[in-house]
């Protein structure tokens, strides 16, 4: 299992992510979870992330990057952490988020693990450990994209734009 850097410098007209956890066990950022949880502001060094070039550089350029985060409410921790804070941060360097909630009906992407497409593709399939930490990613046969370009359309035609969903639901 490789690390996608290659394949976000390199992708040239959309970058695709399904999310399918409640929580991610991200070492780097557990003091900012911290922080959250403790009603604190966001530090000043929050908005300082290399994710947010990496997103501003693609999305300036004409790329596309968007992500399908499926959720249930009440939201974890994590999760109002994540889209309270991280995704209102990214969105600003471009990047889209829609949600596909799961409180009220099933999930049409069960069993579907977390991954990336670049272009329509090249499939990279998230590995987590039991505490969900991010240990490697697994890039598929070029003939596996189809599945996934699948996936992504399903998920994008039960999900809707997060800022409208964060309206509804963004204190549950």
């Amino acid at each position: 299992m490789a690390p996608l850097t290659t394949e976000f410098n390199s992708f040239s007209r959309e970058a695709f992510r399904l999310e399918t956890l409640d929580t991610y066990s991200i070492p780097r950022s557990e003091r900012y979870l911290q922080a959250f949880l403790a009603g604190e502001p966001q530090p000043e060094d929050f908005a300082v992330n290399p994710w947010m070039a990496t997103v501003r550089n693609a999305t300036e350029s004409g790329k596309r990057m968007y992500r399908v985060h499926i959720v249930r409410r009440p939201l974890t921790d994590y999760l109002r952490y994540e889209l309270g804070w991280g995704y209102h941060r990214n969105a600003q360097a471009g990047e889209e988020f829609f949600i596909l909630d799961t409180t009220e009906r099933k999930n049409p992407l069960t069993g579907v693990p977390d991954f990336w497409m670049f272009d329509e593709k090249t499939v990279a399939v998230m590995h987590y450990d039991a505490s969900h930490a991010f240990v490697g990613a697994e890039t598929l046969p070029v003939e596996r994209a189809d599945d996934f370009v699948g996936h992504r359309d399903l998920a994008m035609a039960h999900a809707e734009p997060f800022f409208s969903w964060w309206r509804r639901h963004g204190d549950t």
